[in-house]
């Protein structure tokens, strides 16, 4: 095989920034003295063998990151990342949220929310010439998007064939190269433990993304198998998985300057977008987002004030709007008073200027970089023009289009059903079904549905799609009373509300749907043509747009080798390394000076009593009496709850393991700072800090004060 993009991508690095960069593992060798430097004492190229000690340790929770801390399949990760399966367990008898939960032993584990997987990666190869064949680089357009999807499936198929593997196909810079990773897909999962609300929820939302912080953001899951050791369904005779490493907890804590490296799933970053993608995502997206979000956490407060079981239902879905609003905000603010589009403008004009400066860059380049900012500009008026539409789909007519497409795809060969409608996505199909149980209430779904429709029905009539408003009874100039009844006879028009009612869709022919009066479902089949026309438009554009994309990254790739600096790809949800170093900063809005380490006196200070600032009784007398054992800082002399390093993490990092200069944990990533999440978009060497939960703390408080001595022993830590 010809020496990849990739490969390219990294020859020359001496010009990368020591602590920027979310590296592929198998980049690592390529930027070893950088990582020397920084105090890595592992042999860089240990990292790179992903079935081995720590990387073989580090799994995903499709969407969060995780590590095995014990034989016996024991999951460590954040308090917000098992949030969702605590809230579902939770009951206004027994609030879970509030109290938190320690299992004592196996049995008394329970089942997390429907849905939840870990992934252990097995395998990664590079098959980039298998998905863009030379008769796939000679199409454009929905033809090349066919041609991929049907690449990706064939591959995907042959390492499924594997039972009890989840395989998939990702791209990287701009779709110029594709990875094929093969994950052990565990679906029994189960909650072990999880401190108090009053602890990995200590601050809540004023002090999310904020410094100083003092929240014990970390909880457990257990990873169960059959007993044979292959995954399978949850079953009482299913025992847990025994992993083929684990992280060793680190003896010593970690002090300021010390080398840190964080190998998790980070969701996404933006580092590579054209100018015009930052000025639309920053003048219009992110504002709108913004205020969507805000209305729907008014009507969700309003509409579940006073219910305690539908409060219950909503709080993982509030938690989530609420760390995104805050994120959003956050980085609207930082862009507001940067020179970002200034910086981006100038350096794109320079990619262009190199472009034309030589005939046959020109001739290679010229045309689809002016191709790419025509693409974008009509694929982002399409987002404006859809936004208030999305959000105004009622959620049983998502679940009901869902179910009407699944239907119609199951009358196809699997090999020729749309990716997300095959057998292999049946389980995610149904957990998805079975969690609207404990998060879905059809008043507060109604209120939100309404709020968005009156939105979508103000804008011009061009802009309406005639078919969704003659689905479900709307109309330009509807009054208020109008509409409310219009999604009344939706509502008591439906036995979609009825888990059981949902599941029996699930094995439905066409047929049936076409004959039900039910009134989503009716609403599903009279849209599905006007879906499958717009589904194939979008295609069509991505197509174009994925082909124009990845030349423009090839010459960004060409531009930046020839200046000697290393271009690492977007974070797109698959395995990565971020190094740095444990360090405070000085935060120039203040003039104050941030502290690399906050502790548990700090708990004490902001200790309110009420409402987000209430720590449990029990810890807040283990503090006042000074009850640290042998988790106490010789320098800070007492215990250390979280610290800040120059780790370079993203959405989809929480909890990553960071650990130490031999790989060791010392600590769970879970955040970044308010004026440093632009990173997203634009690094900053001198601002970017994240946050990390010190495992000093974490242990102390399982120790000291919810008394789960079992996990301690199991982790080797006592």
């Amino acid at each position: 095989m010809k020496k990849s993009l990739l490969a390219l991508a990294i020859m020359s690095t001496t010009s990368a920034y020591a602590d920027e960069g979310m590296w592929m593992p198998q980049q690592l060798p390529q930027i070893a003295k950088q990582l020397k430097a920084a105090g890595l004492k592992l042999d860089p190229n240990s990292l790179t063998r992903l079935t081995e000690f720590p990387a073989g340790a580090i799994v995903s929770l499709g969407g969060c990151s995780a590590s095995f801390v014990s034989p016996q399949g024991l999951v460590v990760t954040n308090h917000h990342c098992v949030y969702n399966s605590v809230a579902q367990a939770s009951t206004p008898e027994r609030d879970l949220l509030a109290n938190g939960f320690v299992a004592r032993s196996l049995g008394e584990e329970l089942p997390a929310a429907p849905g939840t997987r870990v992934f252990v990666t097995k395998e990664v190869l590079n098959v980039t010439d298998k998905i863009i064949t030379p008769e796939v680089a000679k199409l454009s357009g929905k033809a090349r998007s066919d041609a991929i999807e049907k690449n990706q499936k064939t591959l995907v198929a042959a390492c499924e064939a594997d039972p009890g593997h989840r395989c998939t196909v990702p791209a990287f810079y701009g779709s110029l190269e594709f990875y094929q990773i093969k994950q052990l897909e565990i679906r029994d999962v189960r909650l072990v433990h999880v401190p108090p609300a009053g602890v990995g929820k200590f601050g809540g939302d004023t002090d999310n993304w904020m410094w100083p912080r003092h929240t014990g953001d970390y909880g457990f899951y257990r990873a169960y198998v059959s007993k044979d050791g292959k995954a399978a369904d949850f079953s009482k005779d299913n025992v847990p998985y025994v992993p083929n490493h684990v992280l060793k907890l680190a003896k010593e804590g970690v002090k300021e300057g010390d080398f840190v490296m964080a190998m998790g799933y980070p969701g996404r970053t933006n580092r590579h977008r054209l100018p015009s993608e930052v000025q639309f995502t920053f003048d219009w997206f992110y504002p709108a987002f913004v205020k969507a979000s805000a209305d729907n956490l008014a009507i969700i407060d309003r509409e579940t004030k006073g219910n305690k079981d539908v409060t219950l239902k909503y709080a993982g879905q509030v938690a989530s709007i609420n760390n995104y609003y805050k994120n959003r905000q956050g980085m609207i603010d930082s862009y507001a008073t940067s020179d970002f589009l200034q910086r981006k403008t100038a350096e794109h004009e320079q990619l262009k200027k190199w472009i034309n400066a030589d005939t046959k860059r020109k001739a290679e380049f010229a045309d689809d970089i002016d191709k790419v900012e025509h693409l974008i500009a009509e694929r982002d008026a399409g987002v404006k023009r859809n936004f208030n539409y999305n959000y105004a789909e009622p959620r049983l007519l998502m679940g009901a289009r869902t179910l009407y497409r699944l239907a119609n795809e199951n009358q196809k060969p699997d090999a020729d059903r749309k990716s997300g409608y095959q057998v292999r996505d049946l389980s995610r199909l149904k957990a998805n079904m079975a969690a609207m149980e404990r998060t879905f209430d059809p008043k507060v779904d109604k209120a939100l549905a309404m709020h968005h429709m009156k939105g979508y029905l103000a804008q011009p009539a061009a802009e309406q799609k005639q078919a969704f408003n003659t689905a479900l009874g709307l109309r330009a100039g509807m009054s208020d009373a109008e509409l409310s009844a219009a999604l009344d006879k939706l509502y008591s028009g439906t036995k979609l509300t009825n888990a059981a009612d949902r599941n029996a869709w699930l094995d439905k022919k066409p047929a049936d749907f076409q004959g039900s009066d039910d009134a989503f479902i009716k609403a599903a089949v009279a849209l599905y043509d006007a879906d499958l026309k717009a589904e194939a438009e979008e295609e069509e554009l991505a197509g174009k747009l994925q082909q124009a994309y990845g030349s423009y990254m090839k010459a960004k790739i060409a531009y930046m080798k020839s200046k000697g600096q290393a271009v690492y790809p977007d974070a797109n949800s698959t395995l990565r390394v971020t190094y740095g170093n444990v360090a405070g900063r000085d935060h120039g809005a203040d003039g104050s000076t941030w502290t690399a380490f906050t502790t548990v006196k700090g708990v004490l200070a902001k200790h309110t009593g009420t409402g987000e600032f209430d720590a449990p009784k029990a810890q807040l007398d283990a503090i006042k009496a000074k009850d640290f054992g042998k988790y106490v800082d010789p320098k800070l002399k007492t215990v250390p709850v979280n610290f800040l390093a120059t780790l370079d993490i993203t959405g989809g990092n929480s909890g990553s393991a960071a650990l130490n200069a031999k790989g060791e944990l010392v600590g769970l990533a879970f955040d970044g700072t308010l004026d440093s999440i632009i990173s997203d978009w634009d690094f900053n060497k001198a601002n970017t800090r994240d946050i990390q939960v010190d495992l000093r703390y974490m242990l102390w408080n399982m120790k000291h004060v919810d008394k789960a001595d079992n996990l301690l022993k199991e982790m080797g830590a006592e």
